[in-house]
Order: structure tokens, then sequence, then C-alpha cells
């Protein structure tokens, strides 16, 4: 979980935090083999210049779903899947892929529950999913949900999957997302993914509760106020 700020005037709102979870991404993609589904992906572009696809550079097949069947051929991309989240599961998408892929889509589903437990039927194994904890509506698509690593956790474990990793970026003034894999076979990934799931913030400044979004939101005011509070006590106190 580094601090870094990427690169000078970058949006904070939305592309910082983007920008590090494709930092987390490029961490495991290449962990992953088989059949690989970037789910509900529309371009399939990180925002960064690329591709999701070549983070998983060793997946021997790789597919798209997408929930707007108008717009099939913006993706350019062979066997692309129209896919509704929020609806049953069609047969042949059970345990279809060996990871499934999920980038800030869940918080645009009203049924979310549904939405999480279609990602983990889709799966044999590996669930990799990036949602905001805090972030400024963005309401093109509807926005319904701001998710937590509990939310997370209870979520993946109502389907059956144990959630190995979830990870936080914490930079200051910015929005946060959330990075967690999830996986159904938890002891074939011990040596390989960091079992790490904390909601507790390694970076404190004594000023804060250090937990998850903790610095995200410039807390100065309140900080001058207490300030202020103390020395009129001082004050009167030495009168």
């Amino acid at each position: 979980m580094g601090r870094d700020e990427y690169y000078d005037n970058i949006d904070r709102v939305f592309r910082l935090p983007r920008v590090w979870s494709n930092r987390e991404l490029s961490k495991f993609a290449h962990l992953f083999s088989g059949d690989i589904a970037n789910v509900s992906g529309w371009k399939d572009i990180d925002k960064e210049g690329n591709t999701y696809k070549n983070y998983f550079y060793n997946a021997s097949n790789y597919i798209i779903t997408n929930y707007k069947s108008e717009a099939r051929g913006f993706q350019d991309m062979e066997n692309e899947i129209f896919l509704d989240l929020s609806s049953e599961l069609p047969q042949n998408l059970i345990n279809r892929f060996d990871v499934v892929f999920n980038h800030t889509v869940l918080e645009h589903i009203y049924q979310v529950q549904i939405a999480v437990k279609n990602l983990c039927l889709m799966t044999k194994d590996i669930a990799i999913v990036v949602v905001p904890f805090l972030q400024e509506m963005h309401a093109d698509y509807g926005d319904y949900w701001r998710f937590t690593p509990q939310t997370m956790d209870n979520l993946f474990k109502e389907n059956g999957m144990d959630l190995m990793y979830c990870s936080f970026n914490s930079h200051k003034n910015a929005s946060v997302y959330l990075f967690c894999i999830a996986s159904k076979q938890k002891n074939k990934w011990i040596d390989l993914i960091p079992q790490s799931k904390s909601h507790i913030d390694p970076f404190s400044d004594g000023n804060h509760q250090n937990w998850v979004g903790c610095h995200a939101i410039d807390n100065s005011k309140k900080k001058l106020n207490i300030l202020k509070r103390i020395l009129n006590k001082i004050k009167r106190s030495l009168k």
C-alpha cells in the first residue's frame, strides 16, 4: 500500500485511485492463468493507455462481459458476452472462468448482493473486485453503494469464498478504493498472495483514527477549532 502521488496535478477524485488500483493489480495479475473474464469491462481500458487484458498476460483465454448489447463493437474483442449481473446467471456461465475481474461496477448495481453472488458463481476460484469506499456520487449509470472491508469480507463469505487480500489507498483529500482478492481455494494461494484484509491504515499522522479513509477528508478546520478551544481554556485558567 504505497502513498506515491504517481505524477503531479493528478485528479484526486477519480484518477488517483484508478492509478493506485492499477498498481495493485499489476502485483498479482501475472499469477493467474486459464480463462479470465473482465466482467462489465466496457472497453477494457485502464485509463493509463493500457488494457486490462495485458495485465493478465498468462491467461489462456480472456473475454469481456458487458451490460448493454447496443454497445456492441466498442470493445473490438471476440466472444464478448452481454450479461446483467443483477439477473439470474445463465447456466453456461456457472464455474465458467478461473478468474473474474470486476472494477468499480458494483456501486452501480442496486441489487448488489445478487451481483456479488453471480460473480462468485462465475468463477472456479479467484475473484478480483475493486470498489469505492469513499467517492463523490457519479450517477450516469446509477450510483447506489459504498463498501467497507468488512462488507466485502461478509459478501464473499456468504458465497463460499475467502477474502484473502483487501487493500486501500491512503491519499490525502482523495477518493478511496478497496482492492480485493477472494478465493474458493485459499490454501492454494497462501504463499503467493498476502493474507491481509485489515481496515487499519498503517499511515498515521496522529490526528486521526487511523482506519480506512482517514486521510481522505481534510480536517484542518476542525483541528484549528480544537486548538482554539484549548487555547481559550488555557487563557481562562490563567486569569
